[in-house]
C-alpha cells in the first residue's frame, strides 16, 4: 500500500521527523541541521522501521541544491567580496589546498587511491554556507567586518568547488583510462571550459538585464504568489538550461540566477517570499544525504571518523588561523573565521554524491566525509561559543573597531 504512496509517506516521514530531531537539537543548543541529518538516518535503509524512497529522496534533494544555491546568488554582493578580496581569495584558496592536502594523504594511509583520496581531500576542504550563514546572523555578525571577511573567504570557497563539479566529469575519464590521450583531455577540458564561460558571459551580459525585467514586469501584476513562483521557476529554469544546453551544473546555474537578481529593488522581496520554499527543500537535502549515511561507520572505522574530523575542526582551522595572522588579521578575528570555516556541509555532499555516481568514491570514503559532517556541524556552535565573544564597548556604548584588515 505504501508503495503506491512512496512520495507522500518519504515525504511525510522526512519533514515530521526532521522537525521533531531539528527542535531537539535546536534545545539543546546544536544546529537544527544535525537534526535533519538523524532524521535521513532514522529513514534510511541502516536503521530499523520504516524506510523512504532514497530514489525520489534524491531527486528532491538535487531541487534543494538548486534552490540553497539561488539562495546564496541573491545573497552574492561583488562590492561586499571585492572589499575582502586581499584576503578571502588567497586565504580561501590556500586553505582549500591545506584541506585538500590533509585528506589526500589521511586518505593514502587509509589504503585509498591517488583519485578517491583525492576527492576525499576536496569533500573536506568547503564549509557549509547554510550552517555559516546560520550561525553569523544568530549572532549578528553578518554586516560586521569579521563577518564579510567570512562570507568573502566562504564565496570563493564555493565558487571553486562550483567549477570543480562542472569539470570532475572529465577528471573522471581520465582517472577511469577511458580518456589516455593527452590532447583528447585538453581539447575535452577546453570545450567544457568553453561552454560554461558561454554561459557564464549570457548570464551576466543579457541575464542581468532580462531577468531583473522579467521580475519587474511580474511585479506589476501585484500578486505575491506569482512573484514568489516567477522567482522559483526562473531559479530552476536557468539550473535546467545550464545542464542540458551548457553541461554546467545545475548548482552553477541556479547561482548565478541568484547573483544577476542580486542589487535590484526586489531582491529583498524575492528572498523573503521564496525563503519558507527554499527552506523546506533545503531540509529535505539534509535528511536525502542522512538517508545514504550508515551510522555503523561511527563504530567500525573509529580512527578513520576521527582523523576526518581532525582534519575538518583542527587542520581547516589552523590553516585559517595562520593565514589570517599572515595578514596581520586580530586574532578574535582570526579565531572567529578559523572556528566558522570549521565544519562541512551542503557542498561536501555534492561533490561527494557526483564522485561516488562517477565511480570516484566507495561507500566507505563517502560514510566517512557524512560522519566528518555530521560531527563537524554538531561541534560548530560549541567552537563558535568558545571562539566569540562579544567585542569591548567604549564609553559611548559602540563596539570597539576591528580595523581596516580584509580592506583594500
Amino acid at each position: 500500500m505504501i508503495g503506491n504512496y512512496a512520495l507522500i509517506s518519504t515525504l511525510c516521514a522526512a519533514l515530521v521527523l526532521a522537525f521533531l530531531l531539528g527542535a531537539i537539537a535546536r534545545r539543546l543548543g546544536l544546529s537544527p541541521l544535525v537534526g535533519y541529518l538523524l532524521a535521513g538516518v532514522a529513514v534510511g535503509p541502516f536503521t530499523p522501521g520504516f524506510v523512504g524512497d532514497a530514489n525520489l529522496a534524491l531527486q528532491l534533494a538535487e531541487i534543494g541544491v538548486i534552490l540553497l544555491m539561488f539562495g546564496v546568488g541573491l545573497k552574492f554582493s561583488l562590492s561586499d567580496l571585492w572589499s575582502v578580496r586581499l584576503v578571502a581569495v588567497p586565504g580561501a584558496l590556500a586553505q582549500m589546498g591545506a584541506a585538500t592536502g590533509l585528506g589526500w594523504g589521511a586518505g593514502r594511509l587509509m589504503g585509498l587511491s591517488d583519485a578517491e583520496s583525492l576527492m576525499l581531500g576536496a569533500s573536506l576542504s568547503v564549509a557549509s554556507t547554510v550552517v555559516l550563514l546560520r550561525e553569523l546572523e544568530d549572532r549578528g555578525l553578518l554586516k560586521q567586518e569579521n563577518g564579510r571577511i567570512t562570507v568573502g573567504w566562504l564565496i570563493v570557497e564555493d565558487i571553486a568547488i562550483v567549477l570543480a563539479i562542472v569539470l570532475l566529469p572529465i577528471l573522471a575519464r581520465m582517472a577511469s583510462g577511458e580518456m589516455t590521450n593527452l590532447n583528447e583531455a585538453l581539447t575535452a577540458f577546453g570545450l567544457t571550459a568553453l561552454k560554461i564561460a558561454s554561459f557564464i558571459l549570457l548570464m551576466l551580459v543579457v541575464g542581468a538585464r532580462v531577468f531583473p525585467w522579467l521580475i519587474v514586469q511580474v511585479a506589476h501584476l501585484k500578486s505575491r504568489e506569482l512573484m514568489s513562483l516567477g522567482a522559483i521557476a526562473l531559479a530552476l529554469g536557468v539550473a535546467f538550461a545550464a545542464y542540458f544546453l551548457f553541461e554546467a551544473s545545475f548548482a552553477l546555474g541556479a547561482f548565478l540566477a541568484g547573483v544577476v537578481l542580486n542589487g535590484t529593488k526586489f531582491t529583498h522581496k524575492i528572498a523573503e517570499d521564496s525563503q519558507p520554499l527554499r527552506d523546506t527543500f533545503a531540509v529535505l537535502f539534509f535528511v536525502s544525504v542522512g538517508m545514504l549515511f550508515n551510522p555503523a561507520t561511527l563504530w567500525t572505522a573509529p580512527l578513520e571518523v576521527a582523523a576526518v574530523v581532525a582534519i575538518i575542526v583542527l587542520g581547516k582551522g589552523l590553516a585559517a588561523l595562520a593565514i589570517t595572522a599572515l595578514f596581520r588579521i586580530p586574532l578574535r578575528t582570526g579565531l572567529m573565521i578559523a572556528v566558522a570555516l570549521a565544519q562541512i556541509g551542503e557542498f561536501s555532499f555534492v561533490l561527494a554524491g557526483l564522485g561516488a555516481a562517477l565511480g570516484l568514491v566507495g561507500e566507505g570514503t563517502y560514510n566517512l566525509i557524512l560522519a566528518g559532517a555530521l560531527v563537524s556541524i554538531t561541534l560548530n556552535p560549541f567552537l563558535f561559543r568558545l571562539a566569540h565573544r562579544p567585542p569591548t564597548r567604549d564609553a559611548a556604548g559602540e563596539p570597539e573597531p576591528l580595523g581596516d584588515q580584509g580592506r583594500p
